[in-house]
């Protein structure tokens, strides 16, 4: 990896500082020759060998970055996943959409060798009718009442059409399952947190997950060996909501489908939840993804299976509410 010059959007974000970390620690034989880290503000922190830029991945700017630093190596990890209060959907599909266009076509201006993409499998879309195992050549069908399911398929279709005109940028296509961590705070592990589980009846909502630091080294091997492609990123097995609540020791709220997007519906502009009635699909039809093409092809097998890693992250959830001071 010595002598690649690697730059990395979405560089601030939970999985940006991780993979940052990682590539940072390396041994300096393994190292990138160069790093780079982009995102909106500069870090509290900075790594040693990390050059940090402040930018929009919309802004023209990020040309003149890519040509300046001549990188040859792309990590786009930069999106909107979790939106703010003060979001909106034209802010977030400008910067899902119209920021990875920036992002593309200052690559392929600039000559960049390869693109690392985190994509999702929330770009299959959240349909009854999905098979009970998606894999990689299935269509995505990214639910447009979703933004961020809508969004990962949009961009994945922009990244089709520059792998057929543009075949000299090499393209790693990553859709990762539910990430865990120690740390990691986002949706999903909201649904876990709360004193009953939040179920549809007549749903099984299977989860399939991936431990954080396993996507931090299949992102390492895809700047160095690892070959151009999509690929699902998830651990073997899945684990349904009702095995989750075993696992947490908590009971189920089962709900019909009807009556819980009419409580969706009144409660959401209330601000007395982050979930409105578009997302009930989101929890009834989970995309469940195979991990085979990841471990045959892509040369990566998940040191983790979604059991393992879900029961990881309980155990790290204990210990911190086990350290937290009591009010």
């Amino acid at each position: 990896m010595s002598g690649h010059r690697v730059l990395v959007t979405g560089a601030g974000g939970y999985l940006g500082r991780q993979v940052l970390a990682r590539l940072a620690q390396l041994p300096a034989s393994q190292r990138p020759a160069v790093l780079v880290a982009h995102d909106l503000r500069a870090p509290a922190q900075a790594l040693p060998g990390v050059a940090y830029e402040v930018g929009d991945i919309r802004a023209p700017a990020l040309s003149e970055l890519i040509s300046r630093h001549r990188i040859d190596t792309v990590v786009h990890l930069a999106a909107i996943v979790t939106p703010g209060r003060n979001s909106n959907r034209e802010l977030e599909y400008d910067v899902d959409v119209n920021g990875t266009r920036n992002v593309l076509q200052a690559c392929v201006q600039h000559g960049v060798r390869r693109i690392i993409v985190s994509s999702s499998g929330a770009a299959y879309g959240y349909h009854a009718d999905n098979p009970a195992w998606l894999t990689e050549e299935m269509p995505l069908r990214g639910n447009e009442v979703f933004a961020y399911s809508h969004h990962k398929r949009l961009v994945e279709e922009m990244l089709a059409d520059y792998r057929a005109r543009h075949p000299a940028l090499e393209q790693v296509v990553l859709r990762i399952g539910t990430i865990l961590g120690a740390t990691v705070h986002n949706q999903i592990t909201d649904l876990f947190e709360k004193p009953r589980l939040l179920a549809i009846a007549g749903s099984e909502s299977p989860f399939v997950f991936i431990w954080d630091q396993d996507v931090v080294a299949i992102i390492v091997r895809a700047i160095t060996e690892g070959p151009a492609g999509i690929y699902n990123v998830a651990g073997d097995g899945a684990l349904t909501l009702r095995e989750i609540a075993a696992r947490l020791g908590k009971r189920r709220l089962v709900l019909p489908a009807w009556l819980l997007q009419g409580a969706l519906a009144v409660l959401k502009p209330l601000g007395l939840t982050q979930y409105g009635p578009e997302q009930l699909d989101f929890l009834r039809y989970r995309p469940v993804l195979l991990n085979t093409r990841l471990k045959t092809v892509f040369g990566y097998t998940p040191r983790y299976t979604s059991a393992e890693v879900f029961e990881l992250y309980r155990q790290a959830r204990a210990a911190q509410n086990r350290t937290t001071p009591q009010p």
